[in-house]
């Protein structure tokens, strides 16, 4: 575990240049910093604390994953954008990621990002990740590797391990890892699991969560060099990345866990 102004120790695993593939210096895209955010049960009021703390300058991008029912149609980026001085929409294929704006994932579609900041959705019938659609893990992995340093990934409340291998390739690629603590989460299971790979950066209460995403914004503009030389082909070579046979091996056993 770890404070909020520390780094968690690194005893889970190593990073070796090997492992990671040649460290060819590469420029981030868009010269902004980009923040993944994914939430489940308690996920409204967490979104909405976040959101309402960021200024209408917030120098950075987001994108989000809920976990909602598909169902219906979901109005959630609606509600969120009477929350928050940002602009907030529900993303589509095609919109492209800028500074100051909010693109929220659709029911039933993963979210990804690719070159250029642009959005991609995955089909409806796309395979579910973590029992979920859209799961965050599409989400972070994308961001990493199109943006590399200048991703920050924060991992909120809500069940089962969603995200989990998601931030450990967000550090491979040289981001930062926020998550919600326990005695904020409604569910602490999303958080906990992230928090045990070793490679959360940021262990906070949902009220300092705002603070912090604008202190790493300001860190962040510009254009950043990136640790890895890893390369997405696609939205679905992000899926590969993620599946659990070639991440399990990195995080602890106890985290690996599926519904029966």
């Amino acid at each position: 575990m770890t404070d909020g102004n520390s780094h968690p120790k690194k005893g889970v695993r190593g990073r070796s240049p090997a492992r990671r593939g040649a460290t060819r210096p590469t420029t981030t895209e868009g010269g902004f910093p980009v923040v993944a955010m994914a939430a489940s049960a308690g996920g409204l009021n967490a979104l909405s604390v976040i959101l309402g703390g960021l200024p209408a300058g917030f120098p950075a991008a987001v994108a989000i994953v809920m976990h909602i029912s598909p169902d219906h149609q979901s109005i959630l980026a609606e509600i969120l954008s009477r929350r928050t001085h940002l602009t907030v929409k529900q993303a589509h294929t095609g919109d492209i990621l800028c500074p100051g704006s909010v693109f929220v994932a659709p029911p039933n579609h993963h979210l990804f990002v690719a070159r250029g900041g642009r959005l991609k959705l995955s089909s409806s019938s796309a395979r579910k990740v973590h029992y979920a659609r859209p799961s965050a893990e599409p989400l972070f992995a994308s961001v990493a590797a199109v943006y590399k340093e200048s991703a920050v990934a924060v991992v909120l409340t809500g069940g089962d391990g969603d995200g989990s291998f998601g931030v450990q390739i967000i550090k491979d690629h040289g981001g930062k890892v926020i998550a919600q603590d326990r005695p904020t989460s409604l569910d602490f299971s999303m958080p906990e699991t992230s928090i045990k790979t070793g490679d959360v950066d940021f262990i906070l209460p949902l009220d300092e969560i705002a603070a912090k995403l604008i202190s790493l914004a300001g860190a962040g503009r510009g254009s950043r060099k990136g640790r890895s030389g890893a390369k997405m082909r696609g939205p679905l070579k992000a899926v590969a990345k993620i599946a659990p046979l070639r991440y399990a091996v990195r995080a602890k056993p106890a985290m690996i866990t599926r519904r029966k």
